[in-house]
This record gives C-alpha cells, sequence and structure tokens, in this order.
C-alpha cells in the first residue's frame, strides 16, 4: 500500500511540477502569476511565499487532482503591466511549452536514478548500453491460472513470484514450461513469494497424457496451469543517464506510433459508424482503445505493479513524466502544444488571433477530451476491474 501511495503521491507531484515550469517561466518573462494552486479549488489555504522569481500566491485545494497556474491576463482583455496578453509571441511560446521541458527533465532524473538501481525490462530490444549493464533480478511472476488447474489447487494467486519448483529455481518461462513437462503427473513442492514473504505449496501437476489430450479442445492446459510474465532488473553505472536518454527516445517514438494507431482505428470506427456499419465500428473502437489509458489505469498499474518493488513504481512514475510532456507537445486544442500551434500559426498567417477565436477553439478541444476523459474511465474499468 505504501508503494501505491508513493506512486500516486509522484504522480500528482509530476503535475504539479509541470505547472511549476509555466510558473518559473512566465515571472522570468515579466508575467505576473495570480496564483499557483496545488490541487483544485474549493481552496483550503493560501499565502504569499517567495522571494524573486520564486515570489507569488500559493495556495492549497481541496481536491487533489494536480495544481494549475493563473496568469494575469491569461483570459480576456487585461493590457496592464505583466499581462499574459501583452508579453512578446517569444515569452508566450517559452511559457506555454516550460511545462513539457519540466517534465522531460523530470523522466530524465527518474529514468537515471532506476538505471541505477536497477531499470526493469519490459520492451521489446529495450535500450541498454551493453557493456555497463548487470542483470541485478529475474523472476517469473504469474498473471492468469486457469480454472481447476494444480496452480489454483495448490492455493497460488496473480502475481506470486514463483522461485522454485523441487528445489530447482525458476528464473524465467522457458525454465518453468521444463521443470513442469519433466514432471509431469508428479507432486511437487512449489515455493514462491507474495508480498515480500516466501511460502511453499504442494501440488500434483497433469500428466502429459492430460496435456496432450486437452490441445485438441477449446481449453488447452498446461501440467500447473499457470501463464506468467518474466521480471528483469539492470543496473547501470557510469551508463544510467545514456539509459535513461536512450530508453526515453524509445519511449516517445512508441507512444507516437500508438498514438497513430489510435487515431487511425478512431477514425475508421467513426467513418464505419456513419455508413451503418455498426459491428465493424465497435471492434475498431475497441482496437483505438487498446493503447490508451487514463487515471483509473494508471491506478491499476501502480497497484498491481506495487509487489514488483519500488524500481517498477519509479519506472511507471518515469513513463508517465514522458507521456505528459509527450501529449502536451502535441497540437490539441487545451493543451500546451494546441496553444502554442495556434500562436505560431497565426504569426505565420499574419492574422491576429482574437481573444473570441482562441476560446473558442479551446473550448471546444477541452469538451471534446472531457468526453474522451469519460470514454477511457470507462474502459479502463472494463480492463482492469
Amino acid at each position: 500500500m505504501f508503494l501505491i501511495a508513493t506512486g500516486i503521491i509522484l504522480f500528482i507531484l509530476l503535475i504539479v511540477l509541470h505547472e511549476y515550469g509555466h510558473f518559473l517561466i512566465a515571472k522570468r518573462n515579466g508575467v505576473e502569476v495570480e496564483e499557483f494552486g496545488i490541487g483544485f479549488p474549493p481552496k483550503i489555504w493560501g499565502k504569499k511565499l517567495g522571494k524573486g522569481i520564486f515570489e507569488g500566491y500559493y495556495t492549497i485545494n481541496l481536491l487533489p487532482l494536480g495544481g494549475f497556474v493563473k496568469l494575469k491576463g491569461e483570459s480576456g482583455d487585461d493590457l496592464d503591466k505583466g499581462s499574459f496578453k501583452i508579453a512578446s509571441g517569444k515569452a508566450k511560446l517559452k511559457i506555454m511549452l516550460a511545462g513539457v521541458a519540466m517534465n522531460l527533465v523530470a523522466a530524465f532524473v527518474i529514468l537515471t536514478i532506476v538505471a541505477l538501481f536497477g531499470m526493469p525490462k519490459l520492451i521489446n530490444n529495450q535500450f541498454t548500453v551493453a557493456s555497463d549493464s548487470k542483470v541485478s533480478k529475474s523472476e517469473s511472476l504469474i498473471n492468469y491460472i486457469d480454472e481447476g488447474s494444480p496452480a489454483q489447487k495448490s492455493g497460488l494467486k496473480i502475481s506470486d513470484n514463483l522461485k522454485s519448483l523441487n528445489g530447482t529455481k525458476i528464473n524465467s518461462q522457458d525454465e518453468l514450461r521444463q521443470l513442469t513437462k519433466s514432471n509431469a503427473g508428479k507432486n511437487v513442492d512449489i515455493t514462491y513469494i507474495r508480498t515480500g514473504k516466501t511460502f511453499s505449496t504442494k501440488t500434483q501437476l497433469l500428466s502429459a497424457q492430460q496435456v496432450s489430450e486437452s490441445q485438441n479442445t477449446n481449453n488447452p492446459k498446461g501440467y500447473l496451469g499457470v501463464e506468467t510474465t518474466d521480471y528483469t532488473l539492470v543496473k547501470s553505472t557510469w551508463s544510467a543517464p545514456i539509459v535513461a536518454i536512450g530508453l526515453s527516445l524509445q519511449i516517445i517514438k512508441l507512444t507516437i506510433v500508438g498514438l497513430g494507431s489510435t487515431l487511425a482505428h478512431l477514425g475508421s470506427s467513426i467513418g464505419l459508424f456513419v455508413i451503418g456499419h455498426g459491428t465493424q465500428a465497435k471492434s475498431q473502437a475497441s482496437l483505438a482503445s487498446q493503447n490508451v489509458t487514463g487515471p483509473i489505469g494508471v491506478y491499476a498499474l501502480l497497484s498491481r505493479g506495487s509487489v514488483l518493488g519500488y524500481q517498477f513504481i519509479l519506472f511507471i512514475v518515469g513513463l508517465l513524466s514522458l507521456t505528459l510532456a509527450i501529449m502536451n507537445a502535441l497540437p490539441i486544442p487545451a493543451l500546451d502544444g494546441g496553444r502554442a500551434f495556434l500562436l505560431v500559426l497565426f504569426r505565420l498567417i499574419k492574422k491576429p488571433l482574437l481573444p473570441k477565436t482562441e476560446d473558442k477553439i479551446h473550448g471546444t478541444g477541452f469538451a471534446i477530451l472531457m468526453i474522451l476523459f469519460v470514454v477511457i474511465a470507462i474502459v479502463d474499468i472494463k480492463r482492469f476491474y
């Protein structure tokens, strides 16, 4: 529970850090900050604190969902000194993208720390520096148990870490597969770890004949009746910062590819729905939802991943920081990238961006984001619960 709470707090801090990036760069460029809030209103506490660039009115608010920064003249027609409205285009661009920069820096720091203490290897061909990589842990974690299987009868549960079978150590799926096959039909002793404590149990594996006969049915069985995930930690020393950068670039590429796939499936779903192909539209919508998750999904990942230790929690927080940076850099209305894109676009076409026009664009974008937020929440509930 401690690791789950830590992960959630760190996730909220990432959002606060993002907003503080806007705060600092706004102050540095002569824009007044009327309020910097941790959480969302209603306000619990507020006070003017700090000196120089850090001076501002800080508040703590009731809803612990991140934070916000309120700039003078950000909305409306305030043209007084210190207003965001009269800041130069370059200054506005810096302020808008400061949060993205803060999240990139945070991701780099977090992933560097994780690389030093043990980076979870969860991606195919995950970036490492081979000459400075050492496996510090290798485990086999249960992610599925077949109904009525020897594993279920023995009391094993999902997320248990299988350590040995009849005294022989288990480090991978392949080793487990070979051990259960060579002991088919026999009574075996299984040692496993659950919530940090070591336990042992006994069970009789299915025979080779039982497994063979089940392969031609709709319910093929294994000797033990489990599916496992290999969980490996790789430590680095001098190359930790390089690993953090290389992995970040790898994650950014995978995220952009995933977003592209999601948008393609979503567009296909809408098109199919319009022309009356409801079943196919639903199928495409399902594919679109596979690459996205929201706060509920994040909580589920932190909750289920807490059994893997602090390295996994920090790894997920680092990935979330990268994701926040990527999403806010995209030209999506209502987000930082969308605001920056509009600013640059209207400068290029040499037309003034009227407050009413900007508010309509970002208001529409925000409404669409809220609808997507609700849809993603529903998908996460179905997926994880």
